[in-house]
């Protein structure tokens, strides 16, 4: 589908509950609470879902405080997905998503198993970028509170425009967002450049660990459950350490794995560019991008960790 039908079948709803995935980012809570604004505007009730807690830093958005955990109603005229690649990445409430007639799924990962009834899939810098073309399909008016949903969407997902995926037309919404009034300088500095203590030790603790695999081609950083609860951390804390490990010169692919429970882990796969980690999220069941990426994989970490490397030296 298009984004205009899209927002053609959007029109006819009264009453929509938007999903955002599990260990939510910048870009799901801000394209989330951005279409939530919007519909409101069009007189259609949005509430927010996601089984996760929303992070501190993404509390200034407005809306973001409303999430609920669960669907408590039935009388919703649709469900819709935003920055949602598949079902791994809101198991808990896919099948509730998945017993509604009507839904929308609206992404931007290459991997995107284009569930839903209705589905706008399409590779771009963030899932922001689409919803703000949605927005303006729907003929609302941005304000700076959905400016600064949507720019944050952006800029989490591009890492303060400094990734691969960020292109003339990222830059050109993002200009256009700053002019709606979202503050730029606010933004990257909530999101990259202010940090609580428990999280500045644990990312010290964390990358003092590095390891290196195939002769420093691949960094490979580990998240375990003590270090984060001796730092008085939390999983929210780790979002952004895989970034670290392609800063490193000559390698090609950064690995981290964050300890969920005994024996599982929430792999995250980031490539320099030479290899495609979406190829090898997908040998299990998961995806994003060709080069960001990620899984959630059972066994023991160092068996993991083997196995990961394999795949990895098959593509270089």
């Amino acid at each position: 589908m298009t984004i205009a039908e899209i927002a053609k079948q959007l029109k006819k709803q009264t009453k929509v509950v938007i999903f955002s995935h599990n260990r939510p980012d910048g870009d799901t809570v801000g394209s989330a609470t951005a279409l939530a604004l919007a519909l409101e505007k069009l007189g259609i009730t949005a509430h927010l879902v996601c089984n996760f807690d929303i992070p501190e830093k993404l509390c200034y958005l407005k809306g973001a405080n409303l999430y609920a955990k669960s669907v408590k109603d039935s009388d919703y005229s649709a469900y819709i997905a935003v920055d949602c690649s598949n079902e791994h990445v809101f198991p808990e409430l896919y099948p509730v998503y998945l017993s509604h007639k009507e839904t929308f799924n609206i992404d931007h990962h290459v991997s995107n198993s284009r569930y839903g009834k209705y589905y706008f899939v399409s590779e771009s810098s963030a899932c922001a970028e689409h919803i703000y073309a949605l927005i303006k399909e729907l003929k609302v008016e941005i304000d700076s509170d959905i400016a600064t949903s949507l720019l944050t969407g952006i800029v989490t997902d591009t890492g303060a425009f400094a990734h691969s995926n960020v292109t003339p037309k990222t830059l050109e919404i993002a200009g256009k967002l700053v002019g709606y009034g979202a503050n730029l300088h606010y933004i990257i500095k909530r999101n990259f450049k202010s940090q609580p203590k428990e999280r500045s030790d644990l990312y010290a603790r964390v990358i003092s660990n590095m390891r290196y695999r195939l002769n420093g081609k691949m960094a490979i950083l580990i998240i375990s459950r003590s270090d984060i609860e001796q730092c008085g951390a939390n999983d929210a804390h780790t979002e952004g350490f895989i970034d670290y490990t392609l800063s490193v010169e000559g390698v090609e692919v950064g690995l981290s794995l964050l300890e969920i429970a005994p024996y599982r882990y929430k792999i995250s796969l980031r490539s320099a560019g030479n290899v495609n980690v979406n190829e090898i999220a997908s040998l299990y069941g998961d995806g994003g991008h060709i080069l960001a990426s990620g899984a959630m994989l059972n066994g023991h970490l160092e068996d993991i960790i083997d196995k990961l490397c394999y795949n990895v030296e098959q593509r270089l």
